[in-house]
């Protein structure tokens, strides 16, 4: 599989109708908003989650998972290996500090970070720190994202809600057999959001990163929503993703003059409180960019 030999930009178009696109757990769950803007934020990390759960649905191995004990996964790169770390390790020649027992080092460190790429789908593209446990170094992803950010300000809306029944005896004894549990549930009425990523031809071939993980990559930001459903987000969608493709490794725009060719804003006539994707219009300025190719999908 031959690795990607071009360098992308991407701009990544989401809403969400009456739902919570990424909680706070320090602020009681509330949807995530920069206080200074009023603006909704969703964290780089949620987006990613998603994108690890849609390949791994597509067959993928990945390593960030729930309930996963990363060390073990670790271990068992070097028992796949035939590595034994259990031995204690030399005294290093040039007399500084050995490793302890059960830590991989010199070119151990090399053939686990390589074991590890080429297992799990997301230390070869988001990459991973794996220095812990019986260690596999640290690796930089070609694939990096921001967070988004809401186009327009947002509003946190609290919603109680009841529950008809409750969880102890003791609790249905306090009610008489009313037996309600009450709680509370936040939301977002609709919110349109801008994320940006990049994807290094560079950092693709370290990892072995290869096209068809880009290619799987770019499905995942297409269709991650359709796959993470839930009471709680609500209607979540890809709306569009424009992705600036360069001629060469290393680029031949900055980012950020790319970005400023993809632009969202009311429709004319559009009054009051955006409620869906139709009250806006994206607009898209392919005109004179070079050698840099300007590929949509969807939007």
């Amino acid at each position: 599989m031959s690795n990607p030999s071009k360098r992308y930009d991407f701009v990544l178009l989401f809403d969400v109708q009456d739902g919570n696109p990424n909680g706070d757990p320090d602020a009681g769950n509330l949807p995530r908003i920069d206080a200074e803007t009023g603006m909704g934020l969703v964290t780089d990390v949620c987006l990613k989650r998603k994108v690890r759960n849609y390949v791994q649905l597509s067959g993928q191995v990945i390593f960030i998972k729930e309930k996963a004990v990363l060390n073990k996964l670790i271990d068992q790169a070097y028992i796949d290996l035939d590595i034994d770390l259990s031995k204690p390790p030399a005294a290093p020649k040039d007399g500084s500090k050995r490793n302890k027992p059960g830590t991989a080092q010199g070119s151990e460190v090399d053939k686990g970070r390589i074991q590890m790429c080429a297992k799990y789908y997301d230390i070869r593209t988001f990459g991973a720190v794996m220095s812990t446990g019986a260690n596999a170094g640290q690796v930089r992803g070609p694939i990096q994202m921001t967070f988004a950010r809401s186009v327009e300000p947002v509003v946190a809306l609290e919603h109680s809600i009841t529950r008809m029944a409750v969880a102890t005896e003791a609790e249905a004894e306090k009610q008489s057999g009313d037996n309600r549990t009450m709680g509370r549930k936040y939301t977002v009425p609709y919110g349109l959001y801008l994320a940006h990523g990049f994807v290094s031809a560079n950092l693709a071939h370290q990892t072995g990163f290869s096209e068809e993980d880009l290619n799987l990559f770019w499905d995942a930001l297409l269709n991650m929503f359709e796959h993470d459903r839930s009471a709680a987000r609500g209607l979540m969608s890809t709306r569009g993703l424009y992705i600036f493709e360069h001629s060469t490794a290393l680029g031949n725009a900055p980012a950020s003059q790319l970005f400023e060719r993809i632009t969202v804003k009311r429709k004319d006539g559009s009054e009051g409180p955006a409620r869906l994707f139709s009250d806006y219009e994206v607009l898209v300025d392919d005109s004179n960019l070079g050698e840099v190719k300007l590929l949509r999908k969807l939007g």
